[in-house]
């Protein structure tokens, strides 16, 4: 998840949860998991926070041609799922950033637990602001990430600034449909106050505005739909309220006004 600064509070206390890690931990080991050999996929319902899970993170790296030594940068990488499969399947080197502690915290104990703590570095912070010097990786990495943010053209030209020159920019997110307004509750957004979509077009226009070239667009076939109830992230999260997301959900994918793009751009 990203933020705008102004405002982190808000968005910091609709997505941080106290003691995140052990809860994640004991909902594993209830389902029969072995806490000392997780793998990968015992982790992905509970760690890839994004629409397709882990079958959409790889498929994203495929299309970002990612190799080993490539140096990536994971925006709002939530519980580091993304970040150790980049790691593990295709060799990365991979720093993820996102503001809230207790996801941040919670990935930096599964990451340990996979052995991956040579590959992958967690740390909390602003997506707006990112604490990196210019140049410093060859790929930013984002999965539906920047819902929650206002200030997108910003996003992005941040984006550009830690991406050295022919970086690369891959992405999943959720956009506006042709249909609005969208139904309330989201699961990233309990009302508009929250709630920072753009179209499409809009989105594109402002990508290359701050400095990118397209190598690859396109919409998937529906918007993501949640993960089941046993063994999920999004039941962990969001506890009791999730069956009113789910039915939004369900009506904001049939009535579209809600869509999800995957796609790849180059830093100019």
């Amino acid at each position: 998840m990203v933020e705008n600064a102004g405002e982190l509070p808000a968005i910091n206390a609709h997505w941080n949860r106290a003691g995140l890690g052990q809860t994640i931990l004991d909902t594993l080991a209830a389902s029969g998991k072995n806490l000392a050999g997780l793998t990968l996929e015992d982790l992905a319902p509970v760690d890839q926070f994004h629409g397709g899970g882990i079958p959409a993170t790889r498929a994203l790296a495929e299309l970002a041609g990612l190799a080993p030594g490539v140096r990536v940068l994971d925006v709002g990488g939530g519980l580091g799922g993304p970040a150790r499969t980049l790691a593990r399947e295709f060799g990365c080197q991979v720093t993820m950033i996102d503001p809230a502690e207790s996801y941040v915290q919670a990935a930096e104990m599964l990451t340990e637990r996979t052995g991956l703590g040579g590959q992958v570095q967690h740390q909390v912070g602003n997506a707006l602001d990112l604490p990196f010097a210019d140049g410093a990786f060859d790929v930013v990495w984002t999965q539906q990430s920047g819902m929650n943010i206002r200030d997108k053209e910003e996003l992005y030209r941040s984006f550009h600034r830690v991406l050295a020159p022919g970086g690369t920019l891959a992405f999943q997110e959720i956009m506006a449909g042709d249909i609005q307004p969208v139904i309330f509750p989201l699961m990233w957004a309990n009302d508009a106050s929250a709630n920072f979509l753009r179209t499409q077009d809009e989105m594109r226009s402002l990508i290359e505005s701050a400095g990118f070239r397209e190598r690859a667009w396109g919409q998937l076939p529906t918007p993501p739909s949640l993960p089941d109830p046993e063994l999920s992230i999004a039941t962990i999260v969001m506890g009791d309220n999730l069956p009113a997301i789910r039915r939004s959900d369900a009506r904001n994918r049939d009535e579209a006004r809600l869509l999800a793009v995957r796609a790849v751009f180059q830093r100019l």
